[in-house]
């Protein structure tokens, strides 16, 4: 047993080393915080191996998303935060994300770990004003929730040929169009969350047989849910913040390269399934 935890640390150790160039931020993060309000799920650009897979798999350059709860001192009260908050050191100011983390599971994070990357904001459009308090206690009493193995397994098998794999071996993550494919990705967690609520992310639509002109709508299951169907949904609002501010203006002002053209790297992760 001790073996294979430690097998699976370093499996996990090595699926989120970052593994893409840092790069400029294209988002500025400090308008991004300032606007931020509780149930924002936040899309991030991620630059691990599993954010390689993730983007892969569902062709969109978001990898993650994360639910942000708001500031430490206005989340109630309980011994787990408590707890944390001692911890990290985190003062009653201190901004956080709760999300789904792989090998770790559904924790809160600090919204300072995403500075650097590029982001964006999808806001519920229209959500009520008292439905804020039970989507963030939906989530936050979840916290702890472990990771599920499987999950860990399948990511791991997108790195080897799909025909050398036996076929004992293949998951279903690997069926083209399968929705079991995105219970590895984080926004299962979050998906449940809004559907506590009943507050539309992607529902099913159809029309009453029995009402002419009436539809009924249905719930997705959350865990065919991936990060980019936040950004696709149209009952969330985006929200940018560019890097070099909200002056369209300001393109006439900044300096170009005009006899040179910067080649972009191509990613790991792309490289990795040409070969396969």
């Amino acid at each position: 047993m001790w073996l294979n935890e430690k097998v699976m640390r370093g499996v996990v150790a090595w699926l989120t080393e970052e593994c893409q160039p840092e790069g400029l931020p294209l988002s500025d993060f400090h308008s991004m915080r300032e606007h931020l309000r509780p149930t924002d799920v936040l899309l991030v650009e991620g630059r691990t191996r599993v954010s390689g897979v993730i983007q892969a798999v569902t062709l969109s350059s978001w990898s993650h998303a994360a639910l942000y709860v708001g500031r430490l001192g206005d989340l109630p009260a309980n011994t787990m935060l408590a707890h944390l908050a001692e911890k990290h050191s985190w003062n009653d100011d201190q901004q956080l994300l709760c999300e789904a983390e792989l090998g770790l599971g559904t924790v809160l994070t600090p919204l300072e770990k995403y500075e650097g990357y590029h982001m964006r904001i999808c806001r519920p459009n229209g959500l009520c004003p008292e439905d804020v308090a039970p989507i963030t206690e939906y989530i936050l009493q979840r916290l702890g929730t472990p990771y599920n193995l499987r999950q860990i397994l399948d990511l791991l098998r997108f790195f080897f040929p799909y025909g050398l794999l036996p076929r004992r071996w293949r998951s279903s993550l690997f069926e083209a169009g399968h929705g079991e494919m995105t219970r590895t990705v984080c926004s299962t967690l979050i998906a449940r969350a809004f559907a506590h609520v009943r507050y539309p992310v992607l529902p099913t639509v159809q029309r009453d047989k029995d009402r002419e002109g009436e539809y009924i709508f249905q719930r997705r299951n959350c865990k065919l849910f991936t990060p980019r169907d936040f950004d696709y949904s149209p009952y969330f609002e985006i929200i940018k913040y560019p890097f070099f501010g909200d002056d369209v203006g300001m393109y006439r002002t900044m300096h170009w390269e005009d006899d040179e053209v910067a080649e972009q790297p191509v990613p790991e992760h792309l490289t990795a399934s040409k070969s396969a």
